[in-house]
């Protein structure tokens, strides 16, 4: 009987082995993961920098379609400035939405010319009212000028606006700042286990692989279901619902708004890696998510209400639902982990 004991002692001291730490070590440990982690940020920082215009004009993407879809329904949007229907014939002082350029010579957006309507074929157009002349020249009557109306049904001639000189190099560097922690997720997930595995059995230390591989496809997966599902929906609520304005959004208001719902449910889709952690340490077991689902279910309803911009019933299950459904997920698989011949053994 002793035997036995002595060779269980000696196997649990194997399965702790380098385990013992120090308060001091473990602030060190804890300064060390830290350090590499605002290093790693860092230089992606700077190789984001380099694609900062891309990484916003993908991330903008939404809201050019959310703006078109809300104009094809009948909401008016900043590109749409006539009041009222032209017609032929029709005289006034324009103010040109656009750069136009006539052979050699530009003139600038934003500059009021006298301007008339005419029909040509089956359209309406607005040209040079009369002969114009420039610092770069004399342009002709009747040069077509650039219709607000065609360029608002364009989703790629909606910008959003600055408000300030900094803003926009302000917005860059924030945008290449989350881009860097975005693509540094699976580094950042190996240095938090890093720091976190002294503190386990050897055994349990061999889980890493499976923690990083979900860890970040999950990050992934809830980040994409804000921007291709969630969000594109909470927009064109938020759209109809101001009808009777015309919207003209600020970028940095938009980057926070997509930000929060790309992150926050990136981060709420992390429910199936950490219960696969905590189950294979054997924190938590299926019955212990499966008792309180009721109140899980009222809690994750208060989170989606958190993270939605919008407080109507159909959005807000846009983003309870997918929680819903990972928390069922999540209890499915602490069963899995619980039958496995791997943890009865441990």
């Amino acid at each position: 009987m002793s035997l036995k004991t002595e060779d269980l002692a000696s196997r649990v001291e194997d399965e702790l082995a380098g385990t013992e730490m120090s308060l001091l070590e473990h602030l060190e440990e804890l300064r060390q993961r830290l350090l590499r982690c605002v290093l790693a940020i860092l230089i992606l920082l700077v190789g984001c920098w380099f694609f900062r215009e891309p990484i916003f004009q993908f991330l903008e993407t939404p809201v050019r379609q959310a703006l078109a879809r809300a104009e094809a329904a009948g909401v008016r949007t900043a590109l749409q400035p006539q009041p009222y229907e032209l017609r032929p014939g029709d005289r006034f002082q324009y103010s040109l939405p656009e750069e136009v350029r006539v052979g050699w010579r530009v003139i600038p957006a934003g500059t009021p010319v006298p301007a008339r309507v005419e029909r040509r074929g089956e359209e309406l157009v607005i040209v040079l009212a009369e002969p114009w002349m420039t610092d770069q020249g004399l342009i002709s009557a009747g040069t077509r000028l650039p219709d607000p109306r065609r360029a608002s049904l364009n989703p790629a001639g909606e910008k959003l606006i600055v408000t300030t000189v900094q803003e926009a190099f302000s917005l860059y560097i924030r945008v290449a700042f989350y881009a860097a922690v975005f693509l540094a997720m699976p580094f950042l997930l190996y240095q938090l286990w890093a720091f976190v595995s002294p503190g386990l059995y050897r055994h349990e230390r061999r889980y890493v692989l499976p923690f990083l591989i979900m860890g970040s496809a999950f990050f992934v997966l809830g980040a994409a279901f804000g921007y291709y599902i969630a969000f594109p929906r909470a927009a064109d609520w938020l759209l109809q619902l101001g009808s009777e304005f015309r919207p003209l959004l600020r970028a940095s208001d938009y980057f926070d708004l997509i930000l929060v719902i790309m992150l926050g449910l990136g981060a709420v889709f992390q429910i199936p890696t950490i219960t696969l952690f905590l189950a294979r340490i054997g924190v938590v077991t299926p019955q212990m998510l499966w008792r309180p689902w009721r109140y899980a279910i009222l809690g994750i309803f208060v989170l989606a209400a958190i993270i939605s911009p919008t407080g109507d019933i159909p959005n807000l299950l846009v983003f309870a639902l997918p929680m819903i459904a990972l928390y069922f997920l999540s209890i499915g698989i602490a069963w899995i982990v619980g039958r496995s011949p791997a943890r009865k053994a441990s």
